[in-house]
């Protein structure tokens, strides 16, 4: 098969046909039962969810209040990606989400890379949400006197890297009872599990009961999970109100100045964090077929979700950043930590039931949404067709949703809340810019058929040269240094902890004689604590780095340098070349000004995640094509063979 078989599309109208078809003969049909106000609960039960109740703190930990800027930046991104979805899900009202749509503007490899990556989100995803919503059920059951062992309640990887970390820096005189609360539960998970062998028996099972219980839910019908959606939406917006309402009382306007404690970066540094706050709203779209009227309430319930979800995060983030200071926030659950700091502790009960509720809900939303996008991809024959098969009474992707279940539970028990963050974010960026890039490929193409809904057209010809130029402005004008460092690849010095973790026994020794002979008063042979003699130094940046390039360890330790820095640095370097290379397309094409700066938003916030996580992802795409050209494309229902 030729090259060009790769890139074979499906048409609108040949969608709209076969979607026709299964409603007329009831074959495989979906049972149609919800309206915008269903919809726009789908997408607030989505969104309020992890991101509130538990990745919030740290975010607001590294910008101080300002971290509200990020959320209205990642509200607008979502926003643009929100448009193109509409137009998209107007345009093609199928189960598919941005599978579907790419299958249209792009062709067949590219809507299986966005059907496998969407995998990622919504599998991964909800991964992340059973181990808070664990986190929370358990604390919830230790504020009523019952205690599980550590060992039940934590991954395998958390418990073992903690492990690690916790033992490096006990080694380095730091004692149990100082060690952050996470490290002494991840050392006692460790230290008390089950030995088979060498192997440690640690797995988070309360993560496994929900996902059972969703998954049961889900399977049952559309119709039992709309009713549970909405009741537990309007639970968690009573309990939100709620906790805006009292906190408001006992804010001290004292603690939002300074108001952008680590300026700029500090602020983007809860990129990940936060916009994984706001997934959720495209898993509205694999609820498509589903829809009464599909091409007016999907828009409409898309936006209003992103909307009320961001006054709500924005009120939260002043409220917290109000009632204490913003750096004693990086905790796992900073809605209950403030009100318990401030003695509410019957606050800190109402919300501990609203998060068990409100991460139930999200789970209940993205396990809706993977199952549908198997079956899409199983009724075009690139996975088994028992995939598309649809319960005879629930009218349920049955076998699908099954098999999400399974896909779920078992990395939920091992794998940690940072990994699965990041890898389901970049998943759903990755299927967001392919979204706003197929409106863009799609704009000027005249056999298309339209939706009722059509993204605002604004020429972007002359406006990106502009926004360009203000962005080179601002680099080398008012930010001169840091993007020197960057184009430089100057060397970093790396953080008190990521020095003192990498020391094995005989050079703490080194450390701590060389720390005592710098500066005696500050260190005492009863609490020879390293990272805390380190830390001390980290106020001033010329004594910190006088101090460390003095430590008897290898440079390698102390500083990242060369490749080991660059390699971070790669993400950023392919959004300025594509950010180039669309400025030019947009130029030559009169593109579109919203999905483009939606694909530029979202491509920026990709970048800002780690290069382990574009690594991880990548070998996530690879496996996936594997699967293609072993499997897919040979079975493919557009696979006509050739004459």
């Amino acid at each position: 098969m030729a090259i060009s078989g790769l890139f074979r599309k499906k048409t609108v109208h040949d969608i709209l046909k076969q979607v026709e078809k299964n409603n007329t003969d009831g074959h495989n049909a979906l049972g149609k039962h919800l309206t915008a106000r269903d919809l726009t609960a789908f997408g607030i039960a989505a969104i309020v969810g992890a991101g509130i109740f538990s990745t919030i703190g740290k975010a607001s930990a590294d910008g101080g209040p300002a971290v509200i800027f990020l959320f209205l930046f990642t509200a607008i991104a979502c926003s643009f990606a929100a448009f193109a979805y509409a137009e998209f899900a107007s345009m093609v009202p199928v189960s598919g989400s941005a599978y579907t749509y790419s299958y249209v503007a792009f062709g067949e490899i590219i809507a299986w890379i966005i059907g496998w990556a969407l995998i990622m989100e919504y599998a991964i995803g909800n991964i992340t949400v059973a181990i808070s919503w664990s986190d929370y059920f358990t604390g919830l059951l230790e504020s009523g006197g019952i205690y599980l062992p550590q060992w039940v309640q934590m991954d395998y990887l958390t418990a073992s890297n903690g492990f690690k970390d916790a033992t490096a820096l006990m080694q380095g005189g730091k004692t149990y009872e100082n060690l952050g609360s996470g490290l002494q539960a991840a050392y006692t998970a460790w230290t008390t599990s089950p030995v088979i062998g060498s192997f440690h028996f640690v797995a988070d099972l309360p993560a496994l009961l929900i996902i059972i219980l969703i998954t049961a839910l889900v399977y049952r019908g559309m119709k039992e999970s709309r009713n549970a959606s909405n009741i537990m939406v309007v639970v968690k917006l009573c309990i939100v109100l709620l906790v805006i309402f009292v906190g408001s009382r006992y804010v001290d306007t004292a603690n939002w100045d300074p108001f952008a404690p680590n300026g700029v970066s500090g602020v983007l540094k809860g990129v990940s964090a936060v916009f994984f706050a706001y997934i959720g709203f495209d898993a509205i779209s694999t609820t498509a077929e589903e829809c009464k009227n599909p091409q007016r309430d999907l828009p409409r319930g898309m936006m209003w979700a992103i909307i009320i979800c961001t006054i709500l995060y924005i009120a939260i983030a002043l409220v917290l950043t109000g009632m204490v200071s913003y750096n004693e926030l990086n905790v796992g659950d900073p809605l209950a930590f403030v009100f318990d700091k401030l003695n509410l502790k019957w606050m800190s009960g109402i919300i501990a039931v609203s998060a068990v509720i409100a991460m139930a809900s999200v789970l209940l939303v993205f396990q809706m949404g993977q199952p549908r996008i198997w079956m899409s991809m199983s009724r075009d024959g690139l996975l088994p067709k028992r995939f598309s098969k649809v319960h005879p009474k629930f009218k349920t992707p049955s076998y699908a949703t099954i098999v999400t279940g399974f896909v779920v539970a078992i990395p939920a028990l091992f794998l940690n809340l940072t990994m699965v963050t990041d890898l389901c974010s970049i998943g759903t960026l990755f299927a967001f810019v392919l979204v706003c890039a197929g409106v863009l490929v799609l704009q000027n193409k005249p056999n298309i058929p339209r939706g009722k809904f059509k993204t605002p057209y604004v020429n972007s010809k002359f406006i990106m040269p502009v926004l360009i130029a203000i962005g080179l402005v601002y680099a080398f004008g008012y930010n001169q240094k840091a993007t020197m460092d960057f184009i430089t690849n100057e060397t970093q010095i790396n953080t008190p902890a990521d020095i003192v973790t990498a020391l094995d026994k005989e050079h703490t020794t080194k450390v701590y004689d060389y720390l005592v002979a710098v500066d005696a008063k500050n260190s005492t042979v009863e609490t020879p604590d390293l990272e805390h003699l380190l830390s001390q130094y980290e106020l001033d940046d010329a004594k910190y780095a006088t101090v460390v390039a003095g430590l008897p360890v290898d440079d390698f330790i102390k500083y990242q340098s060369g490749f080991n820095l660059f390699k971070h640095k790669i993400p950023m370097w392919i959004f300025l070349i594509v950010l180039f290379g669309l400025t030019i397309w947009s130029y030559k094409q009169n593109l579109s000004l919203i999905p483009l700066l939606g694909l530029i938003c979202c491509l920026y916030m990709m970048a800002e995640l780690s290069v382990w996580n574009w690594i991880y992802f990548t070998i996530w795409l690879l496996i996936g094509l594997l699967i293609y050209f072993g499997f897919s494309r040979k079975n493919s229902k557009l696979n006509i063979p050739e004459a």
